[in-house]
């Protein structure tokens, strides 16, 4: 059970389990529960029964595992979901399999559920404590902010429930030392589309930092990295490209220059061919 405020890489963290569990990152099946916030929203889960609309087509989730026994189901935001749908979790829980309404049992013992949440963030947001290996008051602090964070789950799931959760993991919130690391996963992208052009991207420790400070909101994580990354990089560098500015063999170097990112195409030294 991940636990945690937006932003803080839950979702990521079950990609990269995925992918190193079953060597491919697509082994995680993302099911968002706030699309089971109703009664009737139960049955797309297991499949109609029949006689029901939709009885041939299975349901979302028993149809992911039958097909992809070996896999990463991650139900994101759980708290959103109707409480019938415990019931159901409670069974796979319980049993590791399901039946659903074509009368087919899927088995669920290969499979790794994890379920996140935003219940009780606001405890961890509003310290700057964060939970991990420390002594004295802060260790006292931290039993503190995990007990309240607890209370809050325990006022919404049932008793019954968490006994059969494995394990609870809590998220803080990211530091600016956190968002610096992570600026280079999110420039993978960035590289990966020009280097499919023949283009090298090259970006300076400099660029990395504003990129990190410019994304740097407490209350979302990491998720504005995308749109400052998208809006001051690649919006530039597709400028360049519209441009024919750089072209195969070249490469474009990201620096800092009046406190904004200066993209600069580099031209590849031609050979003279005598």
């Amino acid at each position: 059970f991940f636990l945690g405020p937006t932003g803080v890489g839950k979702t990521e963290l079950a990609k990269a389990l995925a992918e190193f569990l079953f060597d491919d990152e697509k082994a995680m099946v993302r099911i968002d529960m706030s699309e089971y916030g109703e009664k009737f929203s139960v049955s797309r889960l297991v499949g109609a029964p029949p006689g029901y609309i939709g009885y041939e087509q299975g349901g979302q989730l028993t149809e992911a595992v039958r097909r992809r026994p070996y896999s990463v189901i991650l139900f994101d935001e759980v708290e959103k979901a109707h409480p019938e749908v415990f019931d159901v979790l409670l069974q796979v829980l319980d049993d590791g399999r399901l039946t659903d309404g074509q009368g087919r049992t899927v088995d669920f013992r290969n499979t790794v559920l994890i379920m996140t949440s935003n219940l009780g963030s606001e405890f961890l947001s509003s310290t700057g404590t964060p939970l991990g290996f420390v002594s004295g008051d802060a260790a006292a602090t931290q039993r503190d902010i995990k007990q309240k964070v607890m209370g809050r789950v325990r006022e919404f799931m049932r008793p019954e429930f968490l006994n059969r959760i494995d394990d609870t993991l809590l998220f803080n919130p990211l530091s600016t030392d956190q968002l610096r690391d992570i600026v280079g996963l999110q420039l993978r992208d960035s590289e990966q589309r020009l280097d499919a052009q023949g283009i090298t991207l090259t970006v300076d420790d400099a660029a990395k930092d504003w990129i990190a400070e410019a994304s740097y909101e407490p209350a979302y994580g990491a998720r504005p990295m995308r749109r400052v990354i998208q809006r001051q990089l690649d919006d530039k560098i597709a400028d360049l490209l519209v441009a024919e500015a750089v072209s195969e063999g070249d490469s474009v170097r990201v620096t800092v220059t009046d406190d904004d990112l200066r993209v600069t195409p580099v031209q590849a030294q031609k050979q003279l061919v005598a």
